[in-house]
């Protein structure tokens, strides 16, 4: 007996993987979190607090998002997806220091009062 459910091969996506320049199911590929995050300068001066704070806490904001994938049954590199978290529309990848805008129309998503936004390149340059 056939359980599944109608149409359950076509919910996923193809993400485009700018090293290898293919489209390839997302069963190739692992998201690993929020993208763009700056590195502690000093990891051995961190408190527990504060080391605690940058492993576990991340934004999980409703709308665009940047987050970073790796292409564990491909290439095997790490790159940036640019994504609707809601629609899952994918707006672009690109490769890890690189910088990719928003499109036109679409608008930064609102982050909770207090939380802290990924880190955004300076003067057009690649973060």
């Amino acid at each position: 007996m056939n359980t599944a459910q109608p149409g359950w091969l076509t919910n996923m996506f193809l993400i485009h993987c700018p090293y290898c320049d293919e489209h390839r199911e997302e069963e190739e590929f692992h998201a690993s979190g929020q993208a763009h995050l700056p590195r502690p300068l000093d990891p051995d001066g961190m408190s527990d607090e504060q080391w605690g704070e940058y492993i576990n806490y991340r934004i999980s904001a409703r709308g665009a998002h940047r987050e970073l994938w790796h292409h564990s049954a491909g290439c095997g590199k790490f790159f940036n997806v640019l994504r609707d978290t809601v629609s899952y529309e994918i707006y672009g990848t690109y490769k890890a220091g690189e910088w990719l805008e928003l499109p036109a129309g679409v608008s930064e998503p609102r982050i909770a009062k207090g939380a802290k936004r990924a880190h955004e390149p300076s003067g057009g340059e690649g973060a």
